[in-house]
């Protein structure tokens, strides 16, 4: 039987059997024209070595109802750069390529700086936010899909699915949120199974109903890369600069629209992408740090909602989490039993010991420092601070792209 069980406050969309992939796609052609879409790829320099990202240009150069494919790399040298212009070339699409650290953008994120305004330290929320900056430019754009470039099963049907929910108007979503099955010979997605999910009900347990915490709860995969979202979300986003990107955005997306205009779609049988090490012994690496940062995201937001913390609080909070991670550390034990898969009690245990270190970690910091580093600034304070900031970033893109 087919799981079409909604849960939680966000609509979720199930695969319900085989896809006519043909008719979603005619159909997302046919919506975008009134609704056109950018596709913004944020990629590491070093993934364009790799088979996942060669497997994803294969795809996409079948796709029609992408207008512009927007790939915002990481840090790379001039000839690095170069190389990934001859290397999406290929691409049918319009296709565009953000050098950030080239002197042209360099010169973009200086006169943001320059104007009080917080760009975030280099990675990939910075990336995907400049990307949007640039999408906004245009002035044409109704639909941004986002996804990684590192996914090694990466399908049309994928992108098609993320699509849909806020291309077609007659759904009229303002965001959509991939999920899928992350299993191999064993169960992947440590994050979230043994972090993410037991710290929020972790939370809801203590401060008993609370709107975000329920919002949180909703998402199956909270920590997805994927999504698609209305330019208008793009535009009044602010953007978190750490491993807290996933969760800063859906903060965002839970302040700035109502939630029946935000749901989730089964974008994959399976997913398969690069793993994290755990890092047990070092806060600033892997896992450890994902850890951290994704709970001084959560723990700030709450803060922000009037949530008050104390020294009790967080001492609490450990024990609960710590419980309640490990109750739901059987649960997959036994769901790993009955399907046959490699489960590994003690690596387990070890994450959640380590996840466990990294909430007291977060606790710290955010009891000294509550406001942290700021988010990345919304492209509307930007656009008020700096008028031309938008004919500055396209200027830049295309003369970089000559």
């Amino acid at each position: 039987m087919s799981d079409f069980y909604q849960t939680g406050v966000v609509a979720t969309f199930h695969k319900l059997g085989k896809l006519n992939l043909d008719k979603i796609e005619s159909e997302l052609t046919w919506y975008s024209q009134e609704r056109p879409i950018a596709l913004v790829l944020p990629s590491l320099y070093s993934e364009l070595k790799g088979e996942a990202l060669k497997g994803i240009t294969r795809e996409l150069k079948e796709v029609k109802y992408i207008r512009e494919v927007v790939v915002t790399l990481g840090p790379a040298s001039e000839e690095e750069f170069i190389h990934a212009k001859k290397f999406f070339s290929e691409l049918p699409q319009k296709t565009s390529i953000i050098w950030n650290t080239g002197d042209n953008m360099s010169s973009v994120y200086k006169a943001i700086e320059e104007a009080g305004l917080p760009t975030g330290e280099p990675g990939k929320g910075r990336s995907a936010w400049m990307a949007y900056g640039y999408v906004l430019s245009h002035a044409y754009f109704r639909v941004i899909a986002l996804h990684d470039c590192d996914i090694l099963t990466y399908n049309r049907e994928l992108l098609a699915r993320l699509c849909y929910p806020v291309t077609n108007p007659n759904l009229d979503y303002d965001f959509c949120k991939g999920f899928y099955s992350r299993v191999s010979d064993r169960m992947h997605g440590r994050v979230t199974r043994l972090l993410v999910t037991p710290l929020i009900r972790s939370l809801q347990r203590i401060l008993g109903h609370h709107p975000l915490l329920l919002f949180f709860d909703s998402f199956r995969y909270p920590l997805a890369g994927e999504f698609s979202m209305d330019i208008d979300i793009a535009r009044v986003n602010k953007i978190p600069g750490d491993w807290g990107l996933e969760v800063g955005v859906l903060a965002e997306v839970y302040r700035n629209t109502s939630w029946r205009r935000v749901c989730q779609v089964d974008i994959a049988e399976n997913y398969e992408h690069k793993h994290q090490i755990l890092s047990p012994e070092d806060a600033t690496k892997g896992l450890h740090k994902m850890c951290v940062d994704i709970s001084k995201s959560v723990f700030r937001t709450l803060a922000s909602e009037g949530i008050v913390f104390s020294d009790g609080f967080f001492k609490t909070l450990v024990a609960t989490y710590a419980r309640t991670a490990q109750d739901m550390l059987k649960r997959y034990e036994d769901d790993a039993a009955i399907n046959g898969l490699y489960f590994d009690r003690h690596e387990e245990s070890l994450a959640v010991d380590t996840f466990t270190s990294g909430i007291k970690k977060a606790a710290e910091i955010i009891t000294e420092d509550p406001l942290g580093v700021p988010l990345i600034a919304s492209w509307d304070r930007v656009t008020s601070a700096i008028p031309d900031i938008l004919t500055m970033i396209r200027r830049a893109v295309e003369e970089d792209n000559k």
